[in-house]
């Protein structure tokens, strides 16, 4: 676990752009089983999550489509949500930084953190926008 104070601005990063933060199991399935669109941000405190994730995913905030749902769960500090997220991302394993983008419950596109480390947040945006555009 990470001390509060440490994630606090690392969570505020997509929280102050209407992400709604999941820290229980049956918060995650609420989140899911919404109908429409959900992006799911497994937020870290991992480099790559600083430098491109958290930036990419609020960049592609700006399409003109997005999703109705923007929730995010944080590895390594909300373990329990963190894994109840991760096994509606089957069959893709557990990585972080990760994002998902459901459709009625449904996985319809993932980014795994091999997709994002290395890539700059506009490459990171540019897909899930292109995600956004075909999905929502």
């Amino acid at each position: 676990m990470y001390p509060p104070e440490l994630v606090k601005p690392m969570r505020e990063d997509l929280t102050n752009v209407g992400f709604e933060e999941l820290y229980t199991t049956e918060a995650v399935e609420n989140a899911l089983a919404k109908e429409g669109t959900t992006l799911v941000v497994v937020n870290s405190v991992c480099g790559c999550a600083a430098a491109n994730a958290r930036p990419g995913a609020r960049m592609s905030l700006q399409n003109t489509k997005r999703p109705d749902n923007l929730v995010t769960v944080f590895a390594g500090v909300d373990k329990e949500a963190t894994d109840k997220a991760r096994e509606h991302m089957v069959p893709f394993p557990p990585s972080s930084p990760s994002m998902a983008l459901f459709k009625n419950g449904e996985l319809v596109h993932m980014l795994e953190r091999h997709h994002i480390e290395g890539r700059p947040a506009e490459l990171i945006a540019e897909n899930l926008m292109d995600a956004y555009n075909e999905h929502c």
